[in-house]
């Protein structure tokens, strides 16, 4: 994600083509996003909370009788809040948990929503956790299609395991099956610990308990395992999707603080924190407090302490790469999780990113170019990957190609090219861009189509984008932006830093491109940019 060397970019921009604000809005983001960094390194913001934890929770609160009635009181006005939303599945969601009915008609409509937003290879899984969503809120659901067959675990990662045991049980238990089995129940009880929610994850957190809230002996294990997720609760009355993204969002602020030459204390207290929670396999997760580690947190980290200091942190580097060259795929591309699990597109873009680094995996770049390059679809996008904005695949796969570009085959070079032409093709007239094309502007989608834009020939997209970047800002320094990142996939969550630290480092980006004009009036304005580009000698 780190901005390319200066070799691989086009010619300078005027700054007269820019917004006369940028320089101070700039200077404002850098200042709220280094006031981010804890003295431990770390940058921390909490998980906003959620209609699908919110929900859940619900329902286990009134399955499991007397108790907590403060805490549903809370989580009863969240969900009023949020069951005339926009969102489709929020929407659903909600008006299932307060027990309002739910058609059948937009159940189907938002598992379909739900399907096409999700890598092929997840299908199968998303359609039984969706009717598995609906069991649990108590909403009548036909899982004919699901109930013949359950979802086999046996390649799955960790995480997606115990969440298709769980899945699995509730499902079977609907239908009649009964509960679940012995080694079932065993695994699921595994991840129930008071007070500590598994791998920070809630939402699998409360699965399992569903999954629970009838087997004999369990009584002890569910009511401790929601009074552990009720603490999560937030002022709004909402539960969170997960306790906290504080690796990732260190990970990307150190990007992001580096590229807009931060001070190096700072990024040196960054690094130490990083090599602090590295795990024992040479990769990170996104928090400190999950066990699987992945390819997103271990290549953005690589970038980073090589960005920094390859020397000095040159061991923690090396024992990273190998973590990921250990999970790479046959195919030449690279999963999220584990390896043998399936090859995805963003984390093969990421991959590639952090091997450019280190001149020992070179051999791997062509191979995972070609994967990549197989993935891109006709229009020039890619699958879904983990955020709910296509351009955030597009701004990583355009980032993999260009040091590259010249020593590749022709469907690479044609890859980077494709991908340049979508983005400019689909800004809105506000100068943003959407999560998904003709969807409103938002400032996160924006920034990373920026990220593309800072290396074109035209500086005209790229100043609008950045215009409109600018009018999302608070007086503090921080963006105001929609929920990004999504997990389980499709469904968004929402950490605030995360926006302000991907702009912060759009602009990064764009500021090598960008030196002062020679002549700057009132008559040289960013919106005439186009213009003065292809007027210019």
């Amino acid at each position: 994600m780190r901005p390319p060397a200066a070799k691989h970019l086009p010619p300078d921009w005027l700054s007269s083509y820019f917004p006369a604000a940028l320089p101070a809005g700039r200077r404002r983001l850098l200042a709220h996003v280094l006031n981010r960094v804890g003295a431990d390194g770390a940058v921390r913001d909490a998980c906003r909370s959620r209609v699908l934890e919110s929900a859940l929770a619900m329902a286990l609160v009134e399955r499991c009788g007397s108790g907590h009635h403060d805490a549903r009181i809370r989580i009863v006005r969240y969900l009023e809040r949020h069951h005339n939303s926009e969102d489709l599945i929020d929407a659903t969601v909600a008006a299932a948990a307060l027990g309002r009915g739910t058609r059948e008609l937009a159940r189907r409509q938002a598992l379909e929503d739900i399907i096409s937003r999700v890598p092929d290879f997840t299908g199968p899984r998303k359609r039984a956790l969706v009717h598995a969503i609906f069991t649990m809120l108590g909403a009548a659901t036909d899982h004919a299609d699901v109930a013949a067959h359950a979802v086999d675990v046996s390649a799955l990662h960790p995480w997606a395991a115990v969440q298709a045991v769980a899945v699995n049980a509730i499902l079977g238990r609907a239908v009649g099956r009964g509960r679940a089995g012995g080694d079932d129940v065993t695994l699921l009880a595994s991840t129930q610990r008071p007070g500590t929610v598994w791998e920070g994850n809630l939402f699998i957190h409360l699965s399992v308990l569903h999954a629970l809230v009838d087997v004999p002996g369990m009584e002890s294990v569910v009511d401790a395992g929601l009074s552990t997720a009720l603490r999560h609760q937030r002022e709004d009355g909402g539960l969170p999707f997960v306790t906290d993204t504080d690796t990732w969002c260190t990970v990307v602020a150190g990007l992001a603080l580096g590229s807009a030459g931060a001070p190096g204390e700072v990024l040196h207290r960054i690094a130490r924190h990083l090599v602090h929670v590295q795990h024992a396999n040479g990769g990170w997760s996104y928090t400190d407090h999950a066990e699987l580690s992945d390819t997103d947190c271990t290549t953005g980290a690589v970038e980073f302490l090589h960005q920094l200091a390859p020397v000095t942190y040159r061991d923690p580097i090396e024992r990273a790469m190998d973590a990921l060259v250990a999970v790479r795929g046959d195919d030449g591309g690279f999963p999220t999780y584990g390896a043998g699990t399936p090859s995805e597109a963003c984390m093969t873009a990421a991959a590639i990113n952090a091997l450019s680094t280190q001149d020992r995996h070179h051999h791997l770049l062509q191979p995972a170019l070609r994967f990549l390059a197989d993935c891109q679809m006709p229009e020039g996008s890619f699958p879904p990957g983990w955020s709910s904005s296509r351009l955030h695949s597009l701004f990583r796969a355009y980032l993999a190609t260009r040091p590259h570009h010249r020593q590749s085959s022709l469907a690479v070079q044609d890859m980077s090219g494709r991908i340049a032409g979508l983005v400019q093709s689909t800004q809105n007239a506000d100068g943003g861009f959407g999560q998904r094309g003709g969807a409103s502007s938002d400032a996160i989608s924006t920034a990373y189509a920026l990220i593309i834009l800072a290396g074109q020939r035209d500086p005209a997209p790229a100043a609008q984008a950045t215009g409109y970047l600018l009018t999302q800002q608070r007086p503090d320094g921080s963006i105001i932006s929609v929920p990004d990142m999504v997990g389980p996939r499709p469904f968004p969550y929402h950490v605030p830093v995360l926006t302000d630290a991907f702009t912060l480092l759009a602009l990064g980006h764009l500021t090598p491109r960008i030196r002062p004009s020679r002549i700057a009036g009132p008559g040289r304005q960013y919106r005439s940019a186009q213009l003065a580009e292809k007027t210019a000698p």
